[in-house]
């Protein structure tokens, strides 16, 4: 909500600030260290050891999340028991963006979160003297779609916006907000641009794109804040230039434009609504303008399409493949599938990463039946993006700019050709869709219940060690997947002879440190040892990795490479599944990869057969893979943890598990198991449920396991053959491409199908038959056919010519252009 601040000097000039408690060690430009006395680092809160001012040193924000757009107050939490007086206030964002903070009339300290080309945790640091920035704070810049939307200006009736000035579409255009999010009765309204452009970057004497999101007019000045405005947009003269943009709404007390304040923003959006006279005189005809612009610019730019990592197969595969592919927002199955720019498509997904030279992404749709929906079939097909949506590091420069590069680069092309003219197939010669022809899906290892181990070439095992393990290593990919084991306690409180996974941290080369462990039931997240609040946002993109929670329950954590590990929950019990692609031909670990298939490898090189290895040979293998100390990537910001965990070694030489159970026809458990544990994986639900003592951990092992087994399932490989074209002239019956699949292919009335009327695609990714071409009727070509095909070109021309009419022979050409070109 917006806050009445006090009046504030400039940052630059002299100020202090009364400080109620005296420190001995200072937290002051030290956070993160660990000092003589007392510590300022994260784990300090959990460990009770925190200098005095850490809290106001090291402090957190609330909210903690804004747009990159800015203008959300973010509150300086202080301790109640060590108040600063402030009478001065500076923020400093990333070291290089100077603003004033303002002070409430409570006394709270808040930091406008500034306009930002963005997304990751941002630091910023404070001052109460405008000279010594000694306190330090982060907070969550998220892309403009993924930000609060309670804090957005909606725009009603999104298609007449989108449409405004195309035929049939005008009137008035509403927007409204949330008037209690402005503390102002009276309100400006303002149109913000955004656009790219080539200038130098003095620092770095260069010249690159910059980015640029400007104030341009407003829309409405000194307005009574209602909550809602309508206006009759007129055509622009001095903007039409700027085609992208935003609304912005502010208090009445702001200057036209001014940065950096407390405001609302719209979502961005294509400014049709603005655009000069002739876009409204004749808007297919402007469009179609803009479209063959951009078809010519599009010739001029790099090409990307063949770094694009290929889509999978399936919708199946693509949902599972959590590695390298998420969720897009626009197009969501679990969401009730509105997919605005491909209709017809129930679930589209893109690529985490962006491609590495160009940032471009991927992205892939599908339809109902779980199909690949491809541009050369329809335009709901999925479309390459040359500009990642979601952005790509360093952000700042252009095309890596979140949202604001994508729409600038793929989303108003297709407004110019696809939705206000009809020429998406020049839209579609630039994006086409990518097949799965080459998309080969990860490898799974899993480790569920009590705990039981399946690796990645589907050997399964259990290791009841209690300490800490690596899962994965990779060294010539660098990356670690460590996993935590602690005894089980039964529900009398004593502690069974067997070990459940309590905790996962994970990195790759310089990426932030990643853990997942279990608290209370539910799953906490940490990044470089510092608790990660998923309240605000579902999902977040981190230095090297990608985080997504949609649950206490269930974590997702996806790296660079492709790799991830996804953590589920299950009755109190984790499962913890690695993903890796086919790139890693090679890794150790508890979860090793192996060219023989009932081959494990111990760290030392030591190569065991499973299939001749009893449970205590087993238990030895797995201890092998304990971890160093000076390469454990877990936090111990506990006493329990120091002393159970960082003290002693990684692995406890003393904790000896129990290796079987019988199931005794005494036990009452028994006859309740037996019910309960049959098929796959009813090993390890009988014994889970023997050694805890409990049928439902024996059931949520059991479901984890029927859970892994549908995910190789999603994950099998698919053979595709490749897209078939449809003939000129004709149709094609059928859309799917993959093994199995037939298409059949007729011609229009007044035409005759030559080749293959049916095609079914093999195993060896082959077509039976020969590509169909629909020909009109030409009874001397059915007289002289057979003879064409055995000689020449120059040969054809002269018997042709020799036997019809002058008026034929354009035909002749072009049957002989379509049929035998395409043969040869």
């Amino acid at each position: 909500m917006y806050v009445s601040g006090l009046p504030l000097t400039h940052c630059a000039t002299q100020c202090h600030s009364l400080v109620v408690v005296l420190f001995s060690q200072t937290c002051r430009g030290k956070c993160g260290d660990i000092l003589e006395e007392c510590s300022c680092h994260t784990t300090c809160v959990s460990l009770l050891n925190c200098c005095s001012d850490y809290n106001q040193s090291c402090f957190q924000v609330m909210p903690h999340s804004s747009s990159m757009l800015g203008g959300r107050a973010l509150r300086i939490l202080t301790s109640q028991k060590t108040k600063i007086m402030f009478v001065c206030f500076c923020c400093r964002f990333k070291g290089e963006i100077e603003r004033e903070g303002f002070i409430d009339a409570e006394g709270q300290a808040y930091c406008v979160s500034p306009l930002l080309y963005e997304t990751g945790w941002i630091p910023f640091a404070v001052s109460t003297d405008g000279i010594h920035f000694d306190r330090s704070g982060e907070y969550l810049s998220v892309h403009p779609s993924k930000a609060d939307h309670a804090f957005k200006v909606t725009l009603v009736n999104g298609t007449q916006w989108q449409y405004y000035g195309t035929p049939n579409v005008a009137g008035q255009l509403t927007m409204t907000w949330n008037s209690s999010l402005i503390g102002a009765e009276k309100v400006n309204i303002e149109l913000w641009g955004y656009t790219e452009f080539s200038g130098r970057i003095e620092a770095q004497n260069r010249s690159a794109l910059q980015a640029k999101l400007s104030y341009l007019y407003s829309l409405g000045r000194n307005l009574s804040n209602t909550g809602a405005f309508s206006f009759i947009p007129e055509p622009s003269h001095n903007y039409s230039g700027w085609e992208l943009g935003n609304i912005r709404i502010t208090a009445s007390s702001e200057s036209d434009g001014a940065r950096d304040v407390q405001a609302l923003w719209s979502g961005g959006h294509v400014l049709a609504w603005h655009l000069e006279r002739a876009f409204r005189d004749d808007s297919a005809v402007w469009a179609e303008k803009k479209c063959q612009q951009w078809d010519e610019l599009e010739k001029k730019l790099p090409k990307f399409l063949d770094e694009l990592i290929n889509c999978p197969c399936t919708l199946a595969q693509a949902r599972a493949d959590t590695g390298r592919f998420h969720t897009d927002y626009s197009c969501d199955i679990e969401k009730g599938s509105v997919c605005t720019y491909h209709p017809g498509s129930v679930h589209c997904v893109r690529a985490i990463q962006a491609s590495p030279t160009h940032g471009s992404g991927q992205q892939c749709c599908y339809d109902s039946t779980g199909t690949l929906v491809l541009t050369g079939d329809s335009i709901s097909g999925s479309t390459p993006e040359r500009a990642h949506d979601w952005g790509s590091p360093p952000y700042m420069e252009p095309p890596r700019v979140p949202g604001y590069s994508h729409w600038l680069y793929d989303v108003i092309s297709f407004y110019y050709c696809c939705l206000w003219s009809n020429h998406c197939h020049i839209y579609f010669s630039h994006r086409p869709s990518s097949e799965c022809r080459n998309y080969r899906p990860p490898r799974a290892g899993v480790v569920l219940g009590d705990p039981h181990f399946i690796t990645f070439n589907g050997l399964n095992y259990t290791f009841n060690g209690k300490g800490e393990f690596y899962l994965v290593s990779s060294p010539d990919k660098e990356l670690s997947v460590q996993a935590r084991t602690e005894q089980v306690k039964l529900k009398n409180g004593t502690l069974a002879k067997a070990t459940w996974l309590s905790s996962v941290a994970m990195k790759e080369n310089a990426s932030d440190v990643i853990e997942v462990r279990l608290a209370e039931g539910h799953l906490q997240v940490l990044r470089n040892q510092k608790v990660l609040p998923f309240t605000e946002q579902r999902s977040m993109d981190l230095h090297g990795v990608f985080v997504f929670c949609p649950s206490p329950h269930n974590v997702t954590v996806s790296f660079c490479s492709g790799a991830s590990v996804e953590v589920r929950v299950h009755e109190g019990t984790m499962a913890v599944t690695v993903l890796l692609p086919t790139e890693f031909n090679h890794s150790q670990g508890l979860l090793s990869w192996m060219n023989s298939s009932d081959a494990l490898l111990t760290q030392v090189g030591e190569v065991i057969s499973s299939a001749d290895a009893t449970p205590e040979e087993i238990f030895t293998f797995g201890a092998s893979w304990n971890i160093s100390k000076n390469s454990s990537l877990f936090t111990y910001d506990s006493k329990y943890l120091l002393d159970a965990y960082y003290v002693p070694p990684s692995h406890d030489p003393a904790f000896v598990p129990v290796f079987s159970l019988p199931e005794g026809p005494d036990d009452p458990l028994v006859a309740d198991m037996l019910k309960m544990c049959f098929g796959e994986g009813a090993r390890f639900c009988k014994y889970d449920t023997l050694t805890t003592r409990s049928l439902t951990v024996g059931n949520a092992t059991l479901r984890a396991y029927q859970s892994y087994q549908a995910q190789m399932v999603a994950l099998e490989p698919v053979v595709s053959c490749g897209w078939l074209s449809t003939p000129r002239n004709g149709k094609k019956n059928g859309t799917c491409y993959l093994e199995g699949s037939t298409l059949s292919f007729t011609c229009n009335e007044g035409y005759i199908l030559y080749g293959s009327t049916e095609r079914i695609c093999l195993n060896d990714r082959t077509w039976t038959g020969k590509q169909p071409y629909c020909i009109t009727g030409c009874p001397l070509w059915q007289q002289h056919y057979h003879m064409t095909m055995m000689i020449s070109k120059i040969m054809i021309i002269i018997i042709y010519l020799r036997h019809v009419t002058v008026c034929k022979l354009s035909f002749i050409l072009h049957c002989i252009e379509n049929q035998w070109l395409h043969r040869g």
